[in-house]
């Protein structure tokens, strides 16, 4: 796993709430979805799947208060399929996939907690409901890895 990863999980004074976002109808942009349906949550991790509207948890996100929020999302970095960053939400552009209303970069504005994406790169966003075998695998290796860290 990557070493911001690790920091990060490292921090176990610090409430951390990951919340996924993506489309489960469009292969690989429901992986943020996936990922944060796959964490059982445990001390200060928590999970929260949001899918497409992130903007309609705002409130709930707010309410739970974490210390640090992690939004889970495929994104396009022009890497390998399967690859993941973990980046401060300030790193990323301001940009909206086309499977969601609203950028993740601009509903950070919403939040007071230090916000971070766990952007994983899709192979395809194309409709269906299957991702794609190096998506799902390390989709896979993030969740065991957030659930037995």
């Amino acid at each position: 796993m990557s070493e911001e990863l690790i920091n990060l999980l490292s921090q176990r004074d610090k409430k951390i709430l990951f919340v996924g976002t993506g489309n489960l109808l469009r292969k690989d942009d429901g992986a943020g979805a996936y990922i944060s349906s796959g964490i059982k949550g445990s001390g200060a991790v928590s999970s929260l799947t949001v899918e497409v509207s992130i903007e309609n948890y705002i409130g709930k996100i707010n309410r739970i208060n974490p210390d640090i929020l992690v939004i889970i999302d495929a994104l396009d970095m022009g890497a390998a399929p399967g690859d993941y960053r973990l980046l401060n939400i300030n790193e990323t552009e301001d940009m909206t996939f086309n499977t969601h209303n609203i950028s993740v970069r601009r509903v950070s504005d919403f939040f007071k907690m230090p916000v971070y994406l766990l952007g994983i790169q899709p192979e395809s966003i194309d409709f269906g409901e299957k991702m794609s075998y190096l998506v799902k695998n390390m989709a896979d290796k993030i969740i065991s890895f957030i659930n037995t860290y």
